[in-house]
């Protein structure tokens, strides 16, 4: 949701627009490193019958990688978990997702090897 907007909403009555469980009560950065870690089961068990489906797991690991590219506000620690986290995203699978994960820790300012 867009940050403006979260100071406006209200809790939806209606089960069929609540938020998914696995999206529900995060931050942007937090749910970021969930989704840059999330397995293809979890994905297919988070979002069973999800228009988010359409991204496709590895469209939504690279835009995860993006936000935690471009957030600038975090303490020492959640740098670290950020750092984790996109350093193991450069060991999967899909070439896009390794891109913007190295993409990513370079913005941190943290120099690759062959990067």
């Amino acid at each position: 949701m867009c940050p403006w907007n979260v100071k406006f909403a209200q809790e939806l009555k209606e089960p069929a627009f609540a938020a998914r469980e696995v999206l529900a009560g995060k931050d942007a950065r937090t749910l970021a490193r969930e989704l840059l870690a999330m397995s293809l089961e979890e994905f297919r068990v988070g979002f069973k019958g999800s228009p988010m489906k359409r991204a496709k797991l590895r469209g939504l690991k690279r835009n995860a990688a993006v936000v935690l590219g471009n957030v600038r506000t975090a303490s020492q620690m959640e740098k670290v978990e950020d750092v984790q986290v996109l350093t193991r995203a450069l060991d999967d699978p899909e070439p896009l997702v390794r891109e913007h994960a190295s993409w990513a820790l370079r913005r941190a300012g943290l120099p690759l090897s062959g990067a």
